[in-house]
Parts: structure tokens; sequence; C-alpha cells
């Protein structure tokens, strides 16, 4: 079994969500960052998507992208990233999954990116720009090092399609919430429901549930038999800390998913 998707299996058998917190590297500036790792690997995180800038974020929202200028506009770079959290690595409890856009990694080279990924402990990662159709000879080079490429599925994701990846994804599956870009929002919408039903139809490995939240009440809406096994927010943690609260604080209202039944 893969260690992202141990991770939220201990999770469920304990009864709750395994809670994955998004933040992009370097922000707010590279001291709050890593402090902010510290705190969520301290407070409840399972695993940690870890956001590499890049200049074009397509399927980010204005929170996410401006975050992403920012850090960029600092000199974050993937290099520095992946080198800070090999200094980092036997530290974290939680597993790091990496989330970025197809070209920075293209630069950096696949094979070197593979390697030097794994030596940073770095488990997953997440290309939102990389369909399924182009995607096997990167995940064959992932998967030699460990590491796997996490499918993101969404509400226009037929059952068929959600095969094509069941049948060669590990870790988890990323159940994107609605359609369009990140950001936090007020509510779960209600094609939620129907998205996860169908994920859960298809795959095997444990789902996760992202783009919109913010706070654990949303899930309450959800039935018994559309639950995920893992909820991401991203959005709503960046905002937070840039109102200039602690990450250890945004933790605390899921931290006390721990002891929350998952399913009410």
């Amino acid at each position: 079994m893969h260690i992202l998707e141990e991770k939220i299996r201990q999770a469920m058998a304990e009864d709750r969500y395994a809670v994955i917190p998004f933040l992009t590297a370097g922000y707010p500036d590279t001291d709050t960052f890593w402090r902010s790792i510290a705190e969520m690997d301290q407070h409840g995180a399972d695993i940690i998507e870890v956001g590499v800038p890049f200049s074009d974020p397509v399927a980010d929202g204005p929170v996410i992208e401006a975050a992403s200028r920012q850090v960029l506009a600092d000199g974050v770079n993937l290099a520095g990233i992946l080198e800070n959290f090999k200094m980092r690595r036997e530290y974290l409890k939680a597993s790091i999954v990496l989330m970025g856009y197809f070209n920075p990694f293209m630069q950096y080279g696949w094979e070197k990116l593979a390697k030097d990924m794994k030596e940073a402990g770095i488990s997953g990662i997440i290309i939102p720009d990389l369909p399924y159709e182009e995607a096997a000879p990167y995940r064959e080079i992932m998967k030699e090092q460990g590491i796997a490429l996490i499918a993101l599925v969404g509400p226009n994701t037929s059952a068929e399609r959600m095969q094509l990846y069941a049948d060669v994804s590990e870790g988890y599956v990323y159940v994107i919430s609605v359609l369009g870009t990140t950001g936090e929002r007020a509510s779960v919408a209600p094609m939620v429901a129907s998205t996860l039903r169908r994920a859960r139809s298809v795959f095997k490995l444990p789902i996760a549930m992202g783009f919109g939240l913010s706070h654990p009440e949303q899930l309450d809406v959800l039935p018994e038999d559309a639950q995920p096994d893992a909820v991401v927010f991203g959005s709503a943690l960046v905002k937070y800390l840039a109102e200039g609260n602690t990450a250890e604080e945004f933790m605390q209202r899921w931290e006390g998913e721990k002891s929350r039944r998952r399913h009410g």
C-alpha cells in the first residue's frame, strides 16, 4: 500500500476525515511558510499539499494566484523547495505532496525531479494541467521512485473516464467539488454528492475532496453514502495567513475532526 493511501486509511480506521491542508511554497514569506508547515504537521495534518508557484496558474482562484505571484517575485523556485524539504524530511510526520503545473516540472527535468523528490521525502505529485492521455510516461517515472501521480476528477468526469484513472492511480483520488477555479466557498454545491458517489463506485482508493472547503461544518450537508475520506483546504488557509494569523490557529478547527465521526 502506498504511504499516501496508508495515511488516509489510518484516519479512516480512527473514524475521522484525513486532513490535507494546502499552502503555496514560501507564502507569505519563507520563515512563516516553514513555521506553518511545522504547525500543520503538529496539529492534525495527515498529508500536506505544497503548491509550486507558476506564473499562469489556470486552475487557481485569485487568492492562490496572488500567493503564487508573490512568492515567485520573492525568488521561490522548485529547486529550493526540494532542497529545503530534504533538510527537514526527518522532522515531519505528515506526508508531503507537491501540487503544480506541468511547465515548471518539465523545465526541471522529469528524471531529476522524481529522484530529488524521493530524496526530499515527498510522496506524491498533483499536476492539474496534465491530462490522462499524456500522463503515462511521467506516471512511470514517478512510480519508479515510489511517488504517486494523484488523479484529479470532478463533476464533469464520467464514470468511464474515472475508470481510466482508477486502473493506474495510487495514493488517493482528488475529487474537485466544483467546476471552476480554487477558492473558498460558503457551502458545498449540491452536485458534490453525485460526484462523490460516482467516484466511490469506481475507485478503490481513498477519496479526498477539495476546492472550496474552509470549515468542517460544510461536510454536514453530505449524505452518509457521499462522504469523502479526506478533506483538502487551501484558499481559506492562505487567506487566513495573509491576515496575520497562524496555521496552528487555523488547524484547530480541523484538529477536532480527530474525535468527530466521519459520518455524523
